[in-house]
């Protein structure tokens, strides 16, 4: 079997090479399109409410949520608002 001797040149040009790839998929990633619509469970889960909580705040006008076909939709956008607030 060979043996190769690896030089901290190598490892440099490895290491940049690793860098580049990686900020590429973040880049991607980060470009990736967001679901513009979320159901009701994920909203729960992102604001971390009950279900009973989540229908107050849709009855109370706190969050806009449309009914198709049985189930609720939430904006995306809006939710994130909320989030904003909610750090605040």
């Amino acid at each position: 079997m060979p043996t190769e001797i690896v030089t901290v040149e190598d490892l440099n040009e490895f290491r940049i090479r690793l860098l580049a790839d990686m900020e590429n998929l973040l880049k991607n990633y980060t470009q990736a399109p967001r679901k513009k619509w979320l159901k009701s469970f994920e909203v729960m889960t992102m604001l971390n409410i009950t279900k009973n909580t989540l229908t107050t705040h849709r009855n109370n006008g706190v969050l806009y949520g449309k009914k198709v076909g049985g189930i609720y939709y939430y904006a995306y956008q809006e939710i994130m608002e909320l989030l904003q607030k909610k750090a605040k």
